[in-house]
């Protein structure tokens, strides 16, 4: 498996209309390309900052490219997202104003792998 985190702080003024792009436009797309959303949750940073951050899982990096090269060439989805930038102020001013940090990066797990299955060993709490 692959897992991959995209994160970004954004100002606080603009992640309302952050959220909603995301799950409007990028999330149904991922998603219509084969991308498997493990959850998406942000977190204050400072007083005028929120951060975002997406786990995605891919059945390895192979398929994570392929996927992402499906994502980057739907024209539909490029002409949602150019009209969303537009909308905005254009992709250089959003960039600017309100999505001040961006991060796309691979993340590895910490849990220990059955050495027969190759799986997670789950743990289970006793009381």
């Amino acid at each position: 498996m692959f897992y991959r985190r995209k994160f970004y702080i954004v100002k606080n003024e603009f992640v309302d209309i952050f959220n909603a792009h995301f799950n409007e436009t990028n999330l149904p797309n991922q998603i219509k390309h084969g991308a498997r959303l493990v959850g998406r949750w942000m977190i204050p940073s400072n007083k005028s900052t929120t951060e975002i951050f997406a786990i995605w899982e891919y059945d390895s990096y192979e398929k994570y490219k392929e996927i992402e090269t499906m994502v980057r060439g739907d024209s539909e989805h490029i002409d949602r997202i150019n009209k969303w930038y537009e909308k905005n102020g254009g992709r250089d001013y959003v960039y600017k104003e309100y999505i001040l940090e961006v991060k796309n990066e691979q993340i590895f797990s910490t849990l220990i792998m059955n050495e027969f299955s190759n799986h997670e060993v789950q743990f289970w709490l006793k009381n």
